[in-house]
């Protein structure tokens, strides 16, 4: 029995001390990563099996920008995690090695700087699903409430443009001067400002049509029956009507006149201007100066000598912009590009009641997501990348603006005039839950 027992606790002990052997063996072959072939160090298994160093999956995301698997190529879902129970092991049995390969990985720079950018898209993506359960506790009723009374006044106010809108005003931008009737020119004549309803009788009175308003003259202005002796007035009269006779109709002299004369155009600059501010007013300097860009500028950055009394008649006589525009416009285009489309549509209020409020709010909203943007990059040391980021933004729009050029013609007036309604009273309210959005996302993050 002696034997037996000794025997047994010698066997005991061999396999005491083999256990350990084993043991290293398979934690050389096994716990290796597949992308640096070391130890692996924070594993992070993904939906295919495979687990890699979290600083070598981050410097693969980073550089491929694929949410898929460095060795099978199989697209993993979600945001990958550390796999905490492999990460215990790890450390259980090599814990010297272990602590020298993160001193190592730690020295470097460009490790710490993908782990940031990766750990920043994890937190982008994770808020998208469960925060729908939270948000709505927390105030979303309240949000989707005012967002549905928003839409519902966009559909009445889009309803009441529709239903009442003057076709007479559409058909004068259209229609051959030499064909108005004596109505018609006084329509003209009422669009030119206030102080023009003061001779509307008098050209009532002489039955003015478009043939005779071709042949007046400023001298026929001066004298009876018209009698306009405010110089001011006649020179707004005589301006406009050289446009008249130039163009062979009325110019647009609002933004529904603007549009039913020049709809790519005017689809082009709404949909530019939000999303691209700064190189669509570039592009009016470049290729638009005389029609857009002057009473654009003019608008914003009023000279002070500026004492017309409507803003049609300001923008009949226009001029290259002095120094001190250019110094304005400047600063204004660097830094509030959303505040010169504010500006230019609150000079507007008098024509566009609503649709001028629509725009100055909207341009509120577009350069709060702006600065949430900015702030985004700082936080993440990202402003660095601001330039690369432009470039490829600018070669983005360029390509879909070419699209649109090329395939405008065959596109429906139906779906150009929804997708003109579409960002003109619509965005506003899409843009108000994107900036609560935001906000909830910032105030997240700083908790």
């Amino acid at each position: 029995e002696d034997e037996t027992s000794q025997g047994e606790m010698e066997r005991a002990k061999g396999e005491t001390h083999a256990a350990p052997e084993t043991g290293r063996q398979i934690s050389v072959s096994e716990f290796l990563c597949h992308c640096c072939y070391d130890i692996l160090v924070n594993p992070t298994t993904l939906n295919c099996g495979h687990s890699f160093c979290r600083h070598c999956l981050a410097l693969w995301w980073v550089s491929s920008k694929k949410n898929e698997c460095p060795e099978c190529r199989e697209k993993w879902e979600g945001f990958p995690k550390v796999n905490i129970l492999l990460r215990d092991v790890i450390e259980k049995l090599f814990a010297d090695a272990l602590e020298q390969r993160k001193e190592d990985i730690q020295q470097n720079s460009d490790v710490a700087r993908s782990l940031a950018t990766f750990q920043k898209y994890g937190n982008d993506q994770i808020p998208t699903v469960p925060n729908t359960g939270r948000i709505n506790p927390r105030g979303g009723g309240f949000f989707s409430g005012v967002l549905t009374a928003l839409t519902c006044v966009a559909v009445v106010l889009l309803g009441y443009h529709w239903s009442s809108r003057e076709f007479e005003e559409d058909l004068l931008v259209h229609k051959p001067v030499a064909k108005w009737t004596a109505e018609e020119v006084i329509l003209w004549l009422e669009q030119l400002g206030p102080w023009a309803s003061h001779y509307k009788e008098r050209f009532l009175l002489e039955k003015v049509n478009g043939r005779l308003l071709l042949t007046l003259t400023e001298e026929d202005f001066m004298k009876d029956p018209y009698s306009i002796e405010n110089s001011n007035h006649r020179k707004a009269i005589m301006a406009e009507l050289e446009c008249v006779k130039t163009l062979g109709v009325k110019p647009p002299q609002n933004l529904w006149e603007y549009k039913a004369v020049n709809p790519g155009k005017s689809l082009f600059l709404l949909y530019a201007l939000k999303n691209s501010p700064r190189l669509s007013m570039l592009y009016l300097y470049l290729f638009d100066y005389t029609e857009a860009f002057l009473p654009f500028i003019h608008t914003i950055c009023p000279m002070q000598e500026d004492n017309y009394e409507d803003i049609v008649t300001k923008l009949l006589d226009l001029k290259d912009p002095s120094w001190k525009q250019w110094r304005e416009f400047i600063v204004k285009y660097l830094f509030l590009p959303y505040q010169l489309i504010a500006e230019f549509a609150w000079d507007w209020l008098d024509v566009h009641y609503w649709t001028s409020r629509f725009i100055i709010v909207n341009a509120m909203l577009l350069s709060v997501l702006e600065l949430f943007s900015f702030w985004r990059l700082w936080s993440r040391r990202e402003l660095k990348t601001i330039p690369h980021r432009m470039w490829r933004y600018f070669w983005k729009v360029s390509t879909q603006g070419l699209f649109v050029a090329i395939f405008w013609p065959f596109i429906p007036q139906f779906v150009c005039n929804c997708l003109f309604y579409w960002a003109l009273y619509f965005n506003p309210i899409i843009n108000i839950d994107l900036v609560v959005k935001e906000a909830r996302r910032l105030e997240t993050q700083v908790q």
